[in-house]
């Protein structure tokens, strides 16, 4: 049989077209973004985040996007989102686990327990569990895609700023990305990682206010800058998509060559 034109176009492959997608922090930042990323790539997005009132204007935004305010620290309100979202949409394909919470930026030997804990709460297990209730929903589809949104703080230390909790939560999520993927392979799903340097968003609103900050950062990065939210657009879609159907367990880096030094 012959192949037509649009089967030739590359991409055909980035398209989502009648897929359903659960991003969580999707009120703002960077999580609404990659929402209306793949709302535009034709994805059915279903949006999760704690703040319902901009959750719903988020939603707004989408052709056809469900919000569910969810506590991801609560395990009974993570069976919900799953829940609701088969209720409503009957499938889940694709997964994001954006949602993410900073520490106070102490020196360790100073912090708490309670802050560390609370750290790794969001940071790490609730992706966990999370993903560990929507892959047996991918299963039975055929399969799925589960990215996890990390940063190269989980790859490298922070060289001006301590931040162990955030470190730690990080660079538990790069290797639980691997041995998810390692688990779940032969059951269609894929599962990598996408570790993004410095971009603005709610998270990261001191650091762009901190001059002396900012100038190292562009000190240490070889392109000179940290990164714009646009510029994560192409790795989102390429690892959600049909067009990286030959990966899993891997960890995508966009940094501006950060990591690279």
């Amino acid at each position: 049989m012959s192949r037509t034109s649009a089967d030739l176009d590359p991409l055909n492959r980035f398209r989502l077209d009648g897929q359903v997608a659960v991003v969580t922090g999707a009120s703002g930042g960077l999580g609404a973004r990659f929402a209306r990323v793949l709302d535009a790539a034709g994805a059915v997005v279903v949006l999760a985040a704690r703040r319902e009132d901009e959750l719903q204007a988020q939603a707004r935004q989408l052709r056809n996007g469900l919000a569910v305010a969810c506590d991801l620290t609560d395990q009974k309100a993570i069976e919900a989102l799953v829940a609701r979202t088969v209720e409503v949409q009957g499938r889940i394909d694709i997964l994001v686990n954006n949602a993410g919470q900073t520490d106070e930026m102490t020196p360790a030997i100073g912090e708490s327990k309670e802050n560390f804990q609370r750290v790794l709460d969001v940071n790490l297990t609730a992706p966990f569990l999370l993903s560990q209730q929507v892959a047996p929903v991918m299963m039975r589809t055929g399969g799925g895609v589960i990215l996890n949104i990390a940063s190269v703080l989980g790859l490298v230390a922070h060289p001006e700023k301590p931040q162990a909790a955030y470190t730690a939560s990080k660079g538990g999520l790069v290797n639980l990305t691997r041995e998810l993927a390692s688990q779940w392979g032969r059951h269609g799903i894929r599962v990598n990682a996408l570790a993004p340097g410095l971009f603005r968003s709610e998270m990261t609103q001191a650091s762009f206010a901190d001059e002396d900050s900012m100038a190292k950062i562009r000190a240490r990065t070889p392109l000179g800058r940290p990164g714009d939210p646009e510029e994560l657009d192409g790795a989102l879609l390429f690892l959600v998509s049909p067009a990286s159907s030959y990966m899993t367990g891997q960890v995508v880096v966009v940094d501006g060559g950060y990591t690279a030094l």
